[in-house]
């Protein structure tokens, strides 16, 4: 069965059914466009929250990403087609370390990435995505009336919260990152920018500082393409630092323009372990309770909370 078959059967099946197929920009293109929502993670919490309307919802990125869906709706069935599909950057950060970072720092607040696990999300204070990472951090630094936070689980974002709002932030902890971001160097942008000078350099607050400051533009998934989509005329190619799958998208979708890898070391294998047979598997087999992720009331209901002051807060 062609890609082509299979989209179609799985729209059929999704017509069939009470489905919503969520999918995050750093999915296989073939995922991308089966998908009712396309998005970065601040966008499809919002979507998981205020438009996913079925009993179902299937979700096409990362174990985070299902449980914030689940936390969001706790009397729906949240599926995701790779039960493996994990984020590494999440491991850095536990609950007990949580509590432990706010026992060592007394009244100041825990500002969590949604890179994190619901168990983590449960013991902050507030929730944040790569989009508002910055106006979070200032809001609940003003809530709380304090010029620092602790941040976490990733130093590099954190470093670029502190650059761009001027309040301290106390990394939780020191090392954590995301294992793709962060392998983009200063050798990447200097010889993607020798290789085509008049390309424009879109880079992830996830990558590394001195990378972020060669860079053109910074900014979460939703801000890059945005810029794509904003750009003039005289704007042909750009260089993008950030998961392979943003560029599959913007190359689809913006084919006056040309398009580079920063890096060919930028693509999540985790987000690459869901596939469109995983997706067509799934939706004939929806009460499997393999695939569905159900974050625990108790910890949900701790964990709605820092998620909805972020929305709120956005």
């Amino acid at each position: 069965m062609t890609i082509k078959q299979l989209q179609e059967e799985i729209l059929k099946l999704k017509e069939q059914n009470d489905v919503t197929i969520l999918a995050h920009y750093y999915q296989p293109l073939e995922i991308q466009e089966i998908a009712d929502y396309l998005g970065d993670s601040l966008g499809l919490s919002r979507t998981a929250k205020e438009k996913a309307n079925t009993e179902y919802i299937i979700f096409a990125g990362v174990d985070f990403m299902a449980e914030t869906a689940s936390i969001l709706n706790q009397d729906k069935h949240v599926l995701i087609p790779n039960p493996e599909s994990c984020c590494p950057m999440a491991a850095f950060l536990t609950p007990e370390k949580v509590i432990q970072y706010k026992k060592e720092n007394p009244g100041i607040p825990m500002v969590t990435y949604v890179n994190s696990t619901a168990a983590v999300k449960a013991e902050s204070d507030i929730c944040c995505t790569s989009s508002n990472a910055v106006k979070i951090t200032q809001k609940i630094s003003k809530e709380f009336n304090v010029s620092k936070v602790l941040f976490g689980p990733d130093a590099n974002l954190a470093d670029y919260v502190e650059q761009k709002s001027g309040i301290t932030t106390i990394k939780a902890p020191v090392k954590g990152h995301c294992i793709v971001h962060s392998q983009l160097t200063v050798d990447d942008i200097n010889g993607s920018r020798s290789k085509i000078p008049e390309g424009i350099i879109l880079v992830h607050p996830e990558c590394k500082k001195e990378v972020r400051d060669l860079a053109d533009f910074v900014g979460s998934t939703a801000h890059m393409y945005n810029r794509v989509k904003e750009s003039t005329p005289n704007e042909n190619k750009f260089i993008i630092g950030t998961e392979k799958g943003l560029m599959d998208r913007m190359v689809q979708d913006f084919k006056e323009k040309e398009f580079y890898l920063a890096s060919d070391k930028m693509v999540c294998y985790n987000m690459k372990k869901n596939s469109i047979e995983l997706m067509k598997y799934v939706l004939e087999n929806l009460d499997d309770k393999t695939f569905e992720i159900k974050v625990p009331s108790e910890i949900a209901k701790r964990a709605l909370d820092p998620i909805e002051k972020m929305l709120d807060y956005s």
